[in-house]
């Protein structure tokens, strides 16, 4: 008996995790119809004000009739009106002439649907860059903290995930923190240079525009720059086909993508350290970490970090490849990639940050347990300053060397191959070819000791790169709340 399914139930269709689930409201709306379609007749409005100040025949009252309607949208007409006409733009045009019978004469004059379409989606990619950059501060803010707090903490440091040279827990951190600060800077400036694609025409030469002005160029440009003025952009960009370029599409997915390796290396990091049990993201009193194991402290975070960081990487891909595809002024293969890349990349971004704001407010540190790492370590980082002390003493480099050499393959062989604790040091304490440094040997393995300059860089950095980012944040840092999520 075949199942009766109701496909009007909201449940029954395919719903992205991504509203549902991940994202901010306040980025859902940047990419609803909502938000799309009002700025569509904004951009008319603007249109219309900018072609009366040049002399065309609209009066304030149409003007004014349309900004009454401004978001009050039909959009079950409007999808019965697209049924009819195949063509999205008309169909709005088309609903909104209905509700502004006086100014549907003067609706989208002179204009292509790419006046509406990608004026709207450089306006939509401006505020979802203005949304997400004070996020990208919030991490960087909550890092520096971090760092402050722990930048004197010696820990183990690896290279090919092979125990190395000791660093600092807060010297770490500005690794992190250093990817962020040039994620920041890269979407600031692509912020900072979008431009409009104004009132460029069918095919970008604004031939139409120039016949509604009788041939006078200076007003065709004057009109495209005021459009461009009246919607928030002190520029246009100089040439377009029918569209701006996909390059800035490409750029932006390129930044973010460039935000996403970031995230994921981060907490690709933070999931190796809790492994180690030497740092854990925030673990709620409540929060189960596994339906079978009861004790584990899985992180989720980090992992969940990890999962939309790597879809958002590959959303570069796309972007590069739909700009690749533009045939001569435009091909329409654009459209329908555009509608599921752009929203998925800004989306995909803002919950990322949004979990790793979480994460980077409540970060757990265990000194005990990185103190023992060390300590399993240090013995044989200390050899060489052993046989310097040594040396100091009156001693031969030479045969300091060879004994250092044979006592730290004996401790080796104890931890390798029969799984005991480092023994070196005993061995070096047992050796009375040591005596006259067994006083300085507390001395000598002191972690700080080996940490460098790691301490001095932390605070250079902070002050130098870090604070003069974060005053141009002040504002939204300040009015900032504590990210909390259900997870």
């Amino acid at each position: 008996m075949s199942e009766s399914i109701d496909y009007n139930n909201p449940y029954c269709n395919y719903r992205s995790p991504l509203s549902t689930r991940y994202a901010s409201k306040e980025m859902q709306y940047n990419f609803s119809d909502q938000k799309k379609f009002s700025t569509w007749r904004r951009l008319w409005i603007n249109l219309a004000k900018a072609e009366k100040e040049l002399g065309l025949d609209i009066n304030d009252a149409q003007i004014a009739e349309m900004e009454k309607n401004v978001n009050t949208i039909n959009f079950e007409e409007c999808a019965e009106e697209e049924k009819l006409t195949r063509h999205d733009v008309m169909a709005h045009v088309h609903v909104f002439a209905k509700q502004c019978p006086l100014a549907a004469p003067i609706i989208h004059l002179g204009a292509t649907s790419c006046f509406v379409g990608d004026n709207t989606d450089l306006i939509v990619i401006k505020e979802g860059l203005e949304l997400l950059l004070p996020r990208v501060a919030g991490v960087i803010q909550n890092l520096a903290r971090f760092a402050e707090q722990y930048k004197s903490l010696p820990t183990l440091g690896f290279t090919h995930l092979q125990p190395a040279q000791l660093t600092t827990v807060g010297k770490r951190a500005t690794l992190w923190l250093f990817d962020f600060l040039l994620d920041e800077e890269e979407l600031r400036q692509i912020k900072d240079k979008l431009r409009f694609r104004g009132a460029k025409g069918t095919t970008g030469t604004q031939a139409s525009f120039l016949q509604l002005f009788d041939g006078d160029a200076a007003k065709v440009r004057k009109l495209d720059n005021r459009v461009a003025e009246l919607s928030g952009f002190a520029k246009s960009y100089p040439v377009t086909g029918q569209t701006y370029t996909r390059k800035i599409d490409l750029q932006v997915v390129g930044a973010l993508s460039h935000l996403g390796a970031s995230i994921h290396k981060m907490c690709s990091d933070l999931r190796l350290l809790a492994n180690m049990k030497e740092i854990e993201e925030p673990f709620e009193k409540t929060q189960i970490g596994s339906s079978a194991m009861p004790y584990k402290r899985n992180p989720m975070r980090s992992e969940r970090c990890c999962a939309l960081a790597r879809h958002l990487i590959s959303l570069h891909s796309n972007a590069a490849n739909t700009h690749a595809v533009q045939w001569l002024e435009r091909t329409l293969d654009d459209s329908a990639n555009k509608r599921l890349t752009m929203p998925e990349a800004f989306l995909s971004a803002d919950a990322a940050l949004m979990v790793l704001e979480n994460i980077t407010q409540g970060l757990v540190v265990y000194p005990k347990v990185i103190e023992r790492r060390i300590m399993q370590e240090l013995p044989f980082m200390s050899a060489e300053n052993i046989i310097m002390a040594m040396v100091k003493k009156g001693g031969d480099r030479q045969i300091c060397h060879e004994k250092i050499r044979v006592l730290s393959q004996q401790a080796g062989a104890q931890v390798k191959e029969h799984g005991k604790d480092n023994d070196f040091l005993d061995r070096v304490k047992a050796d009375d070819y040591f005596k006259p440094i067994f006083g300085d040997l507390d001395e000598i393995l002191k972690p700080a000791t080996y940490i460098g300059r790691a301490s001095e860089q932390v605070t250079e950095f902070l002050q130098e790169e870090v604070a003069p980012i974060l005053q141009m944040y002040k504002t939204q840092l300040k009015e900032a709340k504590t990210i909390t999520l259900n997870i």
